[in-house]
Order: C-alpha cells, then sequence, then structure tokens
C-alpha cells in the first residue's frame, strides 16, 4: 500500500505555488479526469484541498484515512483535489498559504499539530473554509468545521479485548507525542483493561501508560520507526504479548518488532490505531489482533459534500460509537481465535457504552 500510494502521488500535474527559501513549495492536482460521459465528467468550479502533517499520505494511518476519503469525495461528487504533504512542522503556514493562493474552497488540515497555523490561516482568509481533523477551537472560529473523535470509547473496547486475550498478562501501548488526540486512546486502552479486571478479577497489567499520572512512555515524534521498535522491544522483554501503539507512521517500528519476535516463536499481537490496519498496513496482519479505528475519511466526504453544497458550519463533527465515527475493527485473520463470550461481551459492553450505562471518561475526550 505504502509503494503505491507514494507511487500515485508522484503522478500527475505540478505546479509551483510558492517559495520555502531555496525550495519551491508543490503543489500537485492529482487524478486523471473522468471519461467523457462518466458521473464525474461534469465540470466543476469546487476544489478543496488537504495539507497533511509530516506523516505524509502514505502513512498508514489517519493522514491517508483523510486523504482517501477526500479522493473519493473527487470522484463521487465531481469535484477537483489538489494536495501538498509536509515534510516537517515548518510546512505547515507555508502549505497551508499555497491553498489559499490555489484558491481552494474548503482545506483541509490534518492533525492536533496543525491546530495553530490552522487559526492563523483561518483568521488571515475569513472568506476561506477550513476543516481540521483532531483539533477544536475554544472559542470556535467562524471558518474551521473541527472533525473530532471520542477515541477513549472505541479503545476502551481493544483494552478489554487486550486483557481478554493476553496469554501473559501482560499488554502494552506507547505513544509518539504527548498530545490530547494521542493519549484519548491510552487512557481509554488502560481503562478498558482496569475494567476487564474488574469484571473477571483478574490483573492484567498494562506497560507504557498510568493514567492517573498521565504519563507514560513516547517515542516523541511520528516519525522514528527504530524508536517505536526498541520501545516494543522492551515490552516483551517484560512479558507484554499484545501491543497498541498510538504513533502513526512509527506504529511500523512496534509491527516490526512484533513480526520478529512471532518470527521467532512467540505468541504476539498488534492492534492499530486510527484505521483499519489490516487493510491499510497489510505487511503485519499476521499478528493485527484488531484496530480502533476512527472513520475519517467518511466525515471528510460528508464535510465537502455540505460544503459544496453551501451548507458548510463550524459545529464540529464528533466521532462517537454511538455515530459510527468510531469503531473497533474486525478481527480478521484472529476471529477464530476470540473466544465467542469474548465476542459477546464486547457487543454489549459498546450497548453499554453508548446507552450510558459504562462511563468512558478522559480528560482528552471532545467536550463538543
Amino acid at each position: 500500500m505504502k509503494t503505491s500510494l507514494r507511487a500515485y502521488l508522484k503522478r500527475g500535474s505540478v505546479a509551483s505555488v510558492a517559495t520555502m527559501g531555496a525550495t519551491a513549495l508543490l503543489l500537485t492536482s492529482c487524478g486523471a479526469p473522468p471519461e467523457a460521459g462518466s458521473p464525474t465528467a461534469t465540470a466543476t468550479d469546487y476544489t478543496s484541498c488537504i495539507v497533511s502533517d509530516s506523516g505524509g499520505f502514505d502513512d498508514q494511518s489517519f493522514n491517508q484515512s483523510s486523504y482517501e476519503g477526500l479522493k473519493k469525495a473527487e470522484t463521487e461528487l465531481g469535484i477537483k483535489v489538489n494536495q501538498v504533504e509536509s515534510q516537517s512542522n515548518n510546512d505547515f503556514e507555508p502549505n497551508l498559504r499555497a491553498m489559499v493562493t490555489a484558491g481552494c474552497d474548503l482545506t483541509l488540515t490534518i492533525g492536533f499539530l496543525l491546530g495553530d497555523a490552522t487559526k492563523t490561516q483561518a483568521a488571515a482568509n475569513p472568506d476561506s473554509h477550513f476543516a481540521i481533523i483532531d483539533f477544536g477551537y475554544n472559542p470556535p472560529l467562524s471558518n474551521v468545521k473541527p472533525i473530532i473523535y471520542d477515541t477513549a470509547q472505541a479503545a476502551f473496547l481493544a483494552g478489554y479485548l487486550a486483557a481478554g486475550t493476553t496469554k501473559t498478562g501482560t499488554v502494552a501501548t506507547f505513544g509518539g507525542i504527548k498530545i490530547p488526540t494521542v493519549t484519548i486512546f491510552m487512557d481509554g486502552y488502560a481503562d478498558g483493561v482496569k475494567y476487564y479486571n474488574e469484571k473477571k478479577g483478574t490483573s492484567v497489567k498494562v506497560l507504557g501508560w498510568d493514567k492517573a499520572a498521565q504519563d507514560g512512555s513516547f517515542t516523541g515524534d511520528f516519525t522514528k520507526q527504530d524508536v517505536g521498535k526498541q520501545l516494543t522491544q522492551n515490552f516483551l522483554d517484560q512479558g507484554a504479548d499484545i501491543v497498541m501503539p498510538v504513533a502513526g507512521p512509527v506504529g511500523k517500528g512496534a509491527g516490526a518488532a512484533l513480526t520478529e519476535a512471532k518470527a521467532a516463536g512467540k505468541d504476539v499481537k498488534l492492534i492499530w490505531v486510527d484505521s483499519d490496519g489490516f487493510l491499510t498496513a497489510p505487511e503485519y496482519k499476521d499478528i493485527m489482533l484488531s484496530s480502533v479505528m476512527k472513520l475519517m475519511g467518511e466525515a471528510v466526504q460528508t464535510v465537502v459534500k455540505e460544503d459544496k453544497e453551501g451548507k458548510f458550519t463550524n459545529t464540529p463533527y464528533v466521532g462517537t460509537l454511538a455515530n459510527d465515527g468510531v469503531q473497533l475493527a474486525p478481527f480478521h485473520s484472529f476471529d477464530s481465535q476470540v473466544p465467542a463470550d469474548l465476542k459477546s461481551e464486547l457487543d454489549q459492553l459498546k450497548k453499554d457504552i453508548v446507552d450510558g450505562k459504562v462511563k468512558v471518561e478522559s480528560a482528552a475526550s471532545p467536550k463538543a
């Protein structure tokens, strides 16, 4: 997936739209024009644009899911799409300025780290519309729509699943950067394990995160896969057999460590985040127990469609278990290994969370 998507992104017409020092910032208009007579062949003046964080559009995680949602909107709505990948945090504002200069009707920015840059450009361009994934504003900005998720709810299910399937009695998690959109997963995961212990009288341990102290293991960025691999190896050395990285592309480091451990004869499993890792990171499907998904692609499609139809609002979209904005992914290859009674408990637990019978709380949960 990574190689093919990266190759795809390098195709298409490229125009220079801004300059950063000696290096030109390139804006790519992607996608071949529809064939004559196709449903999307009707010309449109509407352009939606997207700016990644440093993970890029082939991160097998939240950037990729968001990008794929916009590409589906391009096909289904017949809109134009422009995109630019950020190589570092310093690229955020120049990339956003390039999108405004290019005449984008709606610019999507991906990730918590683009919060400040999006706010700056939104204030400077009040007639332009923006949407940002994983960031909310207080007070709200009139021309920015936040797309946010209560991922603690789905991560709670993942923690319960991990506690119910561990063979060693020890599971683990780690983050990329200690920001709310990362720690919310870790809070839910730890609480899911705790809830299982309370219900079953067990004592499954969680390595890598102490919810009460709001402290744990982090790689410090979303790029250093070798650090993610070493952290995972440390967890394995301490007896963990299930690991949930919340670190974008750094999750591949965890996947590599677990793959090596499996090859050495260990019964280990991986829980992915943001997307269904079995589909987006298929190189790890042999160890992929499940994933904590944020349905970003669907939200992106909805927001773009509403804006194109003149229905833009700054009211946040909040993904929850109740509206299927967050979900626990299917077990795929491990389906037969997850006991039927555990599956039933997870189904009931989801209902109880939706109904408010089980409270899932995180300081990072959306307040909207």
